[in-house]
């Protein structure tokens, strides 16, 4: 790569990151070219050497800040317990997650937003949410996708509903509610696995 196409590409670069930091703080529609082309030192104009309208940039920015989230998830995830679904759960329905809008789950940050974004966007998301399917039902041992679907439905709807809610003890106890009432919806699944293993 020669040093004007990698200047290039870190500019672009830098584009991206600030962006995907704007949509996950402030929503999809905080997001100025002008204004962001400035925090990153650019030019307004050079925009369009990088993106080809704002539409690509924000469905762009909003891959990024979806996996920046996702790996920001497995970290937490990882140093989770106890682990198993309930590790999934209980991490993603913490007091610390839910204070942590501009690092933590995009999906739940931007859900309403992406919901009235063009199509692009939507599809970004949606591949997202799927993937988040995908973990919630290996998590829980199964194979079709019912379960799954209901505890992401509850975990992301309890995490938006919870940054609302003006009583930090009345959103604690939805996070605890919600999380306790999924944990013990897999207990007998969690149970049975065990059960499996140890005669294994």
């Amino acid at each position: 790569m020669g040093h004007s196409q990698a200047e290039k590409a870190q500019s672009r670069e830098r584009i991206l990151r600030e962006a995907a930091d704007q949509i996950r703080d402030g929503g999809l529609e905080s997001v100025s070219v002008g204004k962001l082309m400035k925090s990153v030192s650019l030019t307004h104009g050079g925009f369009y050497g990088h993106f080809a309208s704002r539409a690509d940039l924000l469905a762009q920015a909003l891959q990024r800040a979806l996996v920046d989230g996702v790996r920001r998830s497995a970290a937490r995830e990882k140093s989770a317990r106890p682990r198993g679904f309930a590790g999934f759960v209980r991490n993603y329905l913490s007091p610390k997650h839910r204070d942590a809008r501009s690092t933590g789950c995009a999906i739940s940050a931007l859900i309403s937003d992406v919901g009235r974004a063009d199509a692009q966007s939507r599809a970004v998301m949606a591949g997202s949410i799927e993937d988040y399917i995908a973990a919630a039902r290996r998590h829980l041992g199964d194979d079709d996708d019912s379960r799954a679907m209901l505890a992401v439905s509850a975990m992301v709807g309890a995490l938006a509903l919870s940054r609302v809610m003006t009583d930090p003890a009345r959103s604690n106890a939805l996070l605890r509610s919600v999380s306790e009432q999924l944990v013990a919806f897999n207990e007998p699944n969690e149970a049975a696995l065990s059960g499996n293993q140890d005669e294994a």
